[in-house]
């Protein structure tokens, strides 16, 4: 359901959260080494999040991104906008155009009720409360556990 660039954008926006305090800059390149992501396609979702508000840069010696505002005033559902776009929350499951109550497609009754259900809780879901679960060790980011 997500695309595979905002399922990294998450993963990095909580890496960010986990890992800064203060203003303080997580390199982009230990961002890519840590969640194995690639680097320019890493930088690449991280200048949406940047251009979207959720993001500062700054390059040079100490750069790299942190977060624009405080983890808990960011939402999942904010961070899967900006990426993937308001629309996967409107859209239908299977791709068709035009689905809808008078136009169906065969998941349109279950599929309505369950992305209501998940814009709500994307929506509750904060930077804070999931980067609080990384650093406490009880959540994981990245293929190899530990990391």
């Amino acid at each position: 359901m997500l695309s595979g660039s905002c399922i990294y954008g998450l993963r990095a926006a909580i890496y960010v959260a986990a890992h800064t305090s203060n203003d303080s800059y997580v390199s982009i390149r230990e961002i890519s080494e840590k969640l194995g992501i690639s680097f320019h396609f890493l930088t690449k979702i991280l200048q949406r999040l940047t251009e979207g508000g959720v993001m500062k840069s700054h390059r040079g010696p100490g750069g790299g991104v942190t977060l624009a505002r405080p983890a808990a005033r960011i939402s999942i559902l904010e961070i899967v906008e900006i990426l993937d776009g308001p629309d996967i929350f409107r859209s239908c499951i299977l791709g068709l155009p035009g689905c809808g109550e008078l136009q169906p497609c065969p998941l349109h009754k279950e599929w309505s009720q369950y992305r209501e259900r998940l814009r709500s809780m994307f929506g509750r879901s904060t930077l804070s409360r999931l980067a609080g679960k990384v650093s406490e060790g009880r959540l994981r980011l990245a293929d190899v556990p530990g990391k």
